[in-house]
């Protein structure tokens, strides 16, 4: 099967209307640990002349070891880039989706600290729900857009700066607490993760409601 390469068609056509275009994808969503992480880029007329790098795709469609140096082009190549988190706690705390708003609007925020007009923007979202405007108004309201991670170059963008941003986190997370194999798994529910929360339990930087789930004879 042919990978779809993104465009910045539906950008340009956005920008026709709208003086900013903000891009925002999730990584982490389905993990039993860690935070989850939205990654935000802009984009303005210029940005969207601009040749697309070499590699870009969704970040699920680029081998780990190509995504690091695909992340960095991408970084290099957008005006502005941030990476909003939720952490497990607050994942527990909210639920996933509040959390995913939370960690949205915080990346969002962040452009807004880098100098980025975040109100004169619209905001296009990776998936079918907009889960940013029951948090935070923002800019010109935001579009949920299916596959945007995967069509939408500025959208792949954020997807691999988020999805790089947060494997760099679990990797250091792993160094204090190797047992659970994170810097492999990535907080996911991997054979080895669930094995290694039903002999050790849980550890603070685990989704308690999720990893009982995904082990429940330790509970």
């Amino acid at each position: 099967m042919a990978v779809v390469a993104p465009t910045l068609t539906l950008e340009r056509r956005l920008l026709r209307e709208h003086a900013l275009v903000i891009a925002c994808d999730e990584v982490g969503r389905g993990a039993l640990a860690g935070p989850v992480a939205v990654g935000a880029v802009a984009a303005d007329a210029a940005f969207s002349r601009r040749r697309i790098p070499q590699g870009l795709r969704d970040s699920k469609l680029i081998v780990e070891p190509r995504r690091a140096d695909v992340a960095e082009r991408a970084r290099a190549w957008v005006p502005a880039h941030a990476v909003g988190w939720a952490t497990a706690a607050e994942v527990d705390d909210v639920g996933i989706m509040r959390a995913l708003g939370v960690a949205a609007v915080r990346a969002i925020q962040d452009l807004g600290r880098q100098g980025v007009d975040v109100q004169d923007a619209l905001v296009i979202l990776d998936g079918n729900y907009d889960y940013i405007s029951p948090v935070a108004a923002i800019g010109r309201g935001v579009q949920p857009i299916i596959k945007a991670d995967r069509d939408c170059a500025s959208a792949s963008a954020a997807s691999v700066i988020a999805k790089v941003a947060r494997d760099d986190h679990m990797g250091e997370l792993d160094g204090a607490a190797p047992v659970y194999g994170w810097c492999r798994n990535k907080g996911y529910a991997s054979a080895e993760h669930r094995a290694a929360i039903e002999h050790h339990g849980l550890s603070a930087h685990h989704r308690a409601s999720w990893a009982i789930a995904a082990a429940p004879t330790l509970f």
